[in-house]
Formats: C-alpha cells, sequence, structure tokens
C-alpha cells in the first residue's frame, strides 16, 4: 500500500472555467429551440405560399368569374323587353370591381358573353338565350366601370349593347 489518498486539488481556473460553461447552457439551448421554431414556421410558409394558397386563390377567383359572367347574362337576357314597335331600355348593371385583385372585361359578340382576365385560370364563356328578334349583341364592360345595358331598335329587330361609362 502506498499511503492514504489524497483529495484530488482541483485548480481554481477549472471551477471558474466550469461554472462559466454552466451559464451559457440556457442561452445555447433557447437559441436551438427558437432556430428550430423558426425553421418549422419557414418551411410551412413555404410549403403554403408555394402551393396550396395560390391554388386555393385561383379556385375562389374561377368561381367569382363564372358567378360574375352568369350575373351578366342574366343581366343581358332579362334586359330584352316583350315584343313592342319601338324599345329604347337602359338598365344599369352591377359586377364585382375586381377578380383576384385586377381589373377584368366581359365583351359580347356573336350570342355569347366572354369574361377576360389576365389571370389564365380565370374566364369563360357562356351563351345567351335571347329571342330571335335580337339582331346583335356587342360591346364591352369594364371592371370598375358603371355598366349599362342598352337595348334598342324597332319593327320586331333589336340590337344589344355593352356600354361602360
Amino acid at each position: 500500500m502506498d499511503g492514504p489518498t489524497r483529495p484530488r486539488r482541483v485548480d481554481a481556473a477549472a471551477r471558474n472555467g466550469d461554472r462559466r460553461d454552466r451559464a451559457v447552457t440556457p442561452i445555447v439551448s433557447k437559441t436551438l429551440e427558437i432556430g428550430l421554431v423558426l425553421l418549422f414556421v419557414g418551411g410551412l410558409s413555404t410549403a403554403l405560399f408555394g402551393g396550396a394558397v395560390p391554388d386555393y386563390r385561383d379556385a375562389a377567383a374561377d368561381r367569382v368569374g363564372d358567378r360574375a359572367l352568369a350575373g351578366a347574362a342574366t343581366e343581358i337576357e332579362n334586359a330584352v323587353p316583350p315584343r313592342a314597335a319601338s324599345v329604347r331600355v337602359e338598365r344599369r348593371v352591377d359586377l364585382p370591381a375586381t377578380i383576384r385583385g385586377s381589373s377584368y372585361r366581359v365583351v359580347a359578340g356573336d350570342g355569347r358573353v366572354r369574361l377576360d382576365h389576365p389571370n389564365p385560370s380565370v374566364g369563360g364563356s357562356l351563351r345567351l338565350a335571347l329571342p330571335g328578334r335580337v339582331a346583335s349583341v356587342s360591346g364591352t364592360w369594364r371592371s370598375g366601370a358603371e355598366t349599362v345595358i342598352t337595348v334598342a331598335g324597332g319593327d320586331g329587330r333589336l340590337s344589344v349593347e355593352l356600354v361602360s361609362r
């Protein structure tokens, strides 16, 4: 046996270093937690705004465009009065000011009405159900403007025009 065991001497500088390391541990831990949360939120935002949200906005805008187009077609069809010798009708129509944040046009021609929008996922065309005495349908409405249907004619022939003021 070599003799009594002596307690180990610990250097005072090493003890101070240990305390400093222990004080840094909560800061590093919280920094890592914040980093992980930011990565999660960033990844989730990228996934949503890169795919799901724009697709939803396009689908919703397409439905609003379909409703606006159907409403415009209905207003045009209802503006044609019953048979008369001479006719002059003006009817105001309300349309949404924008669809998906952009202005658009409603164009009439060849017995149809068409929605023109800068976004390719929004638009469409409908055939108008008009009586045979309607000779022509023409004109364009711009969104955001006052939109009016003008029906005029006589001798059994009518013309329908879409006017923006």
